[in-house]
């Protein structure tokens, strides 16, 4: 086939660096957006930091001057440069991906698990041969304490990276040492082992060997709520069952939960993103912005890129490549500061969007006041597109008078009584909360009955809903719930 030559017009979208910066800033939560723009402060020379408190009018007047001589720069550089000669200078960017949304408090310690672990085990005095293994088993736990891969595969390693042959029999007998340090059940293989190291440290009192005896012969019956079964098979009473259950549920399924590093620290730290207050009939919204700088381009740098644009007519090649260097710098620096502010207009007037459409529960703070909302509702009244609706309710929390509550907990989906009035699906699961709550703990309620008890006050809701909203409500089947 011959080349031949042709034109051809054709029309296509492409995103500014002020909107891609926007989108990455929106998805942020207020401590990511920290860190961003200290990041972004320490590669950009051009960019830097005013504190609100140390303005005046005088320094406010001649960062104006400067705004204004910049931007009369880019026009004069605009000409002088075509697109051709500005280098490819790379602006490093860093983008963090936030982390879920439900953050599970507990109690934690500065100091990690392995850190800990590893402290403990150096206070044995082993030979530097299992002091080693002891530290590679340390180094595979997971972060609830657990040793989840099998010892033949650790003897593989080991013999591969570190030129250690450790059969699996040896290594179990480090492994037992690892068990005996604290919190204690750190270094099972799985829950059974776990549950049962934890109660060779209970005083033997006849609960915990009954204890201790079902997790052994009967865990499968125990794990699947069985009681009947183990009753008839061990001979025992329902209280002698009941107290060695007792002893059981007093344990910690999850060890490693007791010690966490920076990165638990972190997620068990919840810095809201807005803070939202009722008073007197009155509802007010606040930005948090306390540990957010103000942003400048930084004047030294702007007037050094002010004398070389007056002297570009008898610049070198390198006074040139300095220039552009600078030029892109302060335009980053520019680009930058807009998409900070514009993220804090997207999350504020999304905000006063989301408090008018619930304006009820954050005046009461009474979950039955929550109103149906999906993205599409917020996205209506701030004329943000969808897709931006859920970058900023991601990852992001509201703090009001009672407590902290994730912005995802404001949307729901909306249902119908019988009645014909639209509810939130939260209500619903409200309610089916309570029933299970109140039922009985012998004969805990089926999800055919929920349906019914839901259908009776009003609500038109199908069996297989009921067991998807007590599914996010992380709420186990009837045959679970029963407690002797």
């Amino acid at each position: 086939m011959a080349l031949r030559q042709q034109q051809e017009l054709k029309q296509s979208q492409r995103l500014s660096p002020l909107q891609m910066q926007v989108i990455k800033l929106v998805e942020l939560n207020t401590v990511e957006v920290e860190d961003r723009i200290k990041q972004e402060v320490e590669d950009n020379p051009a960019l830097d930091t005013l504190d609100a408190d140390m303005s005046n009018d005088t320094e406010n007047e001649e960062d104006e001057r400067i705004d204004k001589d910049l931007s009369q720069e880019e026009i004069i550089l605009g000409d002088y440069f075509s697109e051709d000669d500005i280098p490819d200078y790379h602006i490093n960017q860093t983008h963090q991906k936030s982390e879920p949304g439900f953050i599970e408090i507990s109690y934690y310690d500065d100091k990690s698990l392995s850190d800990s672990l590893i402290e403990q085990i150096r206070l044995l005095n082993l030979d530097e041969r299992k002091q080693t293994i002891a530290e590679y088993i340390i180094g595979n736990l997971d972060d609830s304490g657990y040793l989840q891969r099998d010892l033949q595969s650790i003897s593989d390693d080991l013999l591969f990276q570190q030129q250690l042959e450790i059969l699996p029999l040896q290594l179990e007998d480090v492994l037992y040492e690892i068990q005996e340090l604290d919190p204690a059940g750190v270094g099972a293989r799985d829950l059974q082992e776990c549950l049962l190291l934890q109660l060779e440290r209970y005083d033997q009192s006849p609960a915990v060997l009954l204890a201790k005896e079902i997790l052994t012969n009967f865990f499968e019956e125990f794990s699947r709520k069985h009681y009947d079964k183990i009753i008839r098979q061990m001979n025992i009473t329902e209280d002698d069952l009941r107290d060695a259950i007792g002893e059981i549920t007093s344990l910690n399924p999850k060890p490693g939960n007791a010690l966490g590093g920076t990165l638990q620290t972190a997620m068990n730290n919840i810095t809201p993103d807005f803070i939202v207050d009722s008073y007197n009939g009155q509802v007010t919204i606040q930005l948090n912005n306390s540990n957010i700088p103000h942003l400048k381009v930084n004047r030294s740098f702007s007037e050094m890129l002010k004398g070389y644009n007056d002297n570009r007519e008898t610049m070198s090649a390198d006074d040139k490549q300095t220039m552009l260097f600078m030029k892109q710098k302060v335009d980053s620096a520019k680009w930058f500061i807009d998409a900070v502010r514009q993220r804090q207009n997207t999350l504020q007037r999304t905000m006063e969007a989301i408090v008018n459409i619930q304006y009820d529960f954050f005046l009461t703070e009474d979950e039955s006041q929550l109103k149906p909302m999906i993205l599409k509702d917020v996205a209506g009244r701030t004329g943000f597109d969808i897709s931006t609706i859920s970058r900023v309710s991601n990852s992001k929390y509201v703090q009001t008078n009672t407590g902290v509550y994730p912005l995802k907990y404001f949307f729901s989906e909306a249902m119908q009584t019988n009645e014909g009035e639209d509810i939130s699906s939260r209500e619903v699961k409200m309610i089916l909360k309570e029933s299970i709550e109140n039922e009985s703990p012998t004969k805990p309620l089926t999800d055919d009955q929920l349906t019914r008890i839901l259908n009776t006050k009003g609500y038109v809701i199908a069996r297989r809903t009921v067991a998807k909203y007590r599914e996010q409500l992380s709420i186990p089947v009837s045959r679970l719930r029963k407690k002797i």
